[in-house]
């Protein structure tokens, strides 16, 4: 396999990933359509941390972490690394060393759809990181790959300088083009979700905030009482 380093890729705006970072995963997803998800199988290390920076990409071969070495160059600060394998491999990868690596350069974190491990250390260092598993099996470096190329993980296109957005929900990808108008509709949603937060608190339903009286009356479900359905069951209370 060949490959290839593509150096200084454009990248969304340093100001609207900051904006974007004050938003969950799920409330930027909604923001863009439901969209922009990576898959649940890639799942935090940690717990309580979220993580925004851009997307630098690497296709590797299973079992070989050549390419992550080459990318620790492409790195830099607010950056994200973004680790994907040509098939499905869950050896581990990547472990503390490369974090030092990466965390001197300032990156902010790590997406590997494969294996990590080190996790414990990664921790005690603050180093975040989401993964497809965790593995101690060992890798080579024997096989060329590429750096900063659109990857896709879970059919999730993820290019080079692309916004990534990490919590405990898992990550979710924003095209850098749409980085602005994402973190905008992200405001307004969050703005839309404080009102109907204090209105719950405040005793109302979701039933009759949404309007959705009307839709189960659509759908043809019905009220009964106990009695009333006891009784079309055949049943007595």
């Amino acid at each position: 396999m060949s490959g290839v380093i593509v150096t200084h890729p454009p990248k969304a705006d340093a100001k609207d990933v900051e904006t974007l970072a004050g938003f969950g995963v799920a409330t930027v997803s909604e923001a863009m359509g439901r969209t922009g998800l990576i898959g649940p199988g890639v799942r935090p290390i940690q717990q309580g941390v979220r993580v925004v920076g851009t997307a630098v990409t690497v296709l590797s071969w299973p079992g070989d972490n050549l390419m992550i070495h080459a990318a620790v160059e492409q790195c830099g600060e607010g950056d994200i690394l973004v680790v994907t394998t040509t098939s499905p491999s869950t050896d581990g990868m990547f472990g503390e060393l490369f974090a030092t690596a990466l965390q001197q350069r300032g990156v902010r974190g790590l997406i590997i759809n494969a294996g990590i491990r080190d996790t414990q250390e990664l921790r005690d260092m603050s180093f975040p990181a989401w993964s497809r598993a965790v593995c101690a099996q060992g890798t080579v470096k024997a096989t060329g790959g590429s750096v900063n190329v659109p990857v896709a993980v879970d059919g999730q296109v993820i290019r080079p300088g692309d916004v990534i957005l990490a919590d405990d929900d898992g990550v979710v990808v924003v095209p850098r083009e749409r980085a602005r108008a994402t973190a905008e509709a992200s405001e307004a949603r969050e703005a839309k979700e404080a009102r109907s937060r204090a209105a719950f608190l405040d005793g109302e339903l979701g039933l009759d905030r949404y309007g959705l009286r009307e839709t189960l009356k659509r759908l043809g479900v019905e009220y009964k009482t106990y009695e009333e359905y006891s009784s079309d069951a055949g049943e007595r209370p």
